[in-house]
């Protein structure tokens, strides 16, 4: 018995099922007044699950130093119309960070959580940006003063890889 429960999975992040080639900018150094910031790129591609009420994003990320493998796991709950997104970093297999959890407005989400950042405690943003849907965005920030102020710390842009 399904109950209440949204029968229709969400169309939310459809803008981002599929191959991307992503433009990574990373601030140097967070939440110290950096200015600088670190280009590199990427490439992604996402699939649903869960029946469309979730997916799964695959990313490699060509630091200057070094490649990354990370995976971006999303699923949405019908009772609160929220997604709630987690990250695995490759580098650290065991650990999935502290979702983020929010939801789409007009084409862009807001997704927040309360977490740590090198054992100081920080509020976090995700902002995901479809309005254009040939090049949606994404941005993440933190912030010291539980949302007052943020730092954006790092921007994707992304294009779709040609067939």
């Amino acid at each position: 018995m399904l109950g209440d429960l949204e029968l229709t999975a969400p169309a939310d992040f459809d803008f981002i099922i599929g191959e991307w080639n992503v433009t990574h900018r990373r601030l140097k150094d967070i939440l110290v007044g950096c200015d600088e910031w670190v280009e590199f790129i990427g490439e992604s591609s996402t699939v649903k699950t869960l029946g469309g009420f979730g997916n799964v994003e695959d990313n490699h990320l060509h630091y200057p130093d070094a490649s990354v493998r990370a995976k971006a796991i999303r699923s949405y709950n019908s009772a609160t119309k929220e997604w709630s997104i987690w990250w695995l970093d490759g580098r650290n297999p065991h650990t999935l960070d502290e979702p983020v959890i929010g939801r789409f407005l007009d084409n862009v989400g807001r997704f927040y959580a309360q977490d740590s950042y090198q054992g100081q405690a920080i509020k976090v943003r995700f902002i995901w940006n479809s309005t254009d849907p040939d090049m949606p965005t994404w941005e993440q920030a933190f912030s010291k003063d539980n949302g007052e102020t943020w730092e954006t710390n790092w921007k994707m842009t992304f294009t779709k890889k040609q067939s």
